[in-house]
């Protein structure tokens, strides 16, 4: 059995959250969760973040209607990671993308 992990937040009291399709598997988004968004996300079973722009509280969803529902959540093996897996139901990305991951990088792109 592995042993007992907390949540490892950083000295802003984030921790990074990834949010995973729990059917297809694709990583949706990437965004960040303190101990309110974490408590919230737990209590309700849909997401909630802290927006490190806007200095507060999200859920995500609220203003577009495109809710992550949250069906589990597993802490990576140095606690300084939340991954969600989560039924969306709509796209994830603001910009109307189904992923915020849509941008390739190339070597190119660094110059």
């Amino acid at each position: 059995m592995p042993e007992k992990l907390e949540v490892a937040f950083d000295e802003k009291g984030l921790v990074a959250a990834i949010a995973q399709d729990v059917q297809s598997g694709e990583v949706l988004m990437l965004a960040y969760m303190d101990k309110e968004a974490l408590r919230r996300t737990l209590a309700s079973g849909q997401a909630w973040f802290y927006s490190r722009s806007r200095q507060e509280l999200w859920h995500k969803g609220a203003t577009s209607g495109h809710f992550l529902n949250v069906r589990s959540l597993a802490l990576d093996c140095d606690g300084d990671a939340i991954l969600l897996k989560v039924e969306p139901t709509g796209p994830a990305c603001h910009t109307g993308n189904r992923s915020c991951f849509f941008t390739p990088l190339t070597a190119e792109a660094l110059g």
